[in-house]
């Protein structure tokens, strides 16, 4: 019999992708018994370094938004699976692996918000495949 599964990471940042990874993630966890832990990071834009309208500080509050309005979105009162949101510094696709240690699986969806026309699987997802502590699930809201 295999082993229980019981820490899923998930990458959210509100995009369908994610949410369908959260969406996953919830099931899988209630079936097998494991908890969830959603995990965004700020998606900082290299303008943020030139001039001060816009702080880190700024970049935080609004993935903790998100991250809150995408729970909301997805989570049911009565989904019966814990879920704990987290964000976490840095860039998405490094912080992910980061977030997943000691996990059992890391859950992301193939694209988020940036996603570029024609590509298969999008940088984060890549390089979470590529680089995770843990195996990985992607999963792709629509066909492209």
């Amino acid at each position: 019999m295999a082993e229980a599964v019981r820490r899923l990471v998930v990458g959210v940042d509100g995009s369908e992708d994610s949410k369908l990874a959260l969406r996953w993630a919830i099931d899988y966890a209630r079936a097998f018994g494991g908890e969830v832990e959603a995990v965004a990071a700020p998606e900082m834009i290299i303008s943020a370094t030139i001039h001060d309208a816009y702080t880190e500080e700024d970049y935080v509050r609004d993935t903790e938004e998100r991250l809150t309005k995408t729970l909301a979105e997805v989570v049911a009162p009565d989904a019966g699976v814990t879920v704990t949101p987290k964000v976490v510094p840095g860039l998405a696709a490094r912080a992910l692996p980061k977030a997943a240690m000691g996990a059992d699986m890391l859950v992301i969806g193939s694209h988020g918000e940036g996603e570029l026309p024609g590509m298969h699987l999008g940088s984060t997802a890549s390089y979470c495949v590529h680089h995770a502590p843990c195996p990985v699930v992607v999963l792709r809201s629509q066909v492209l």
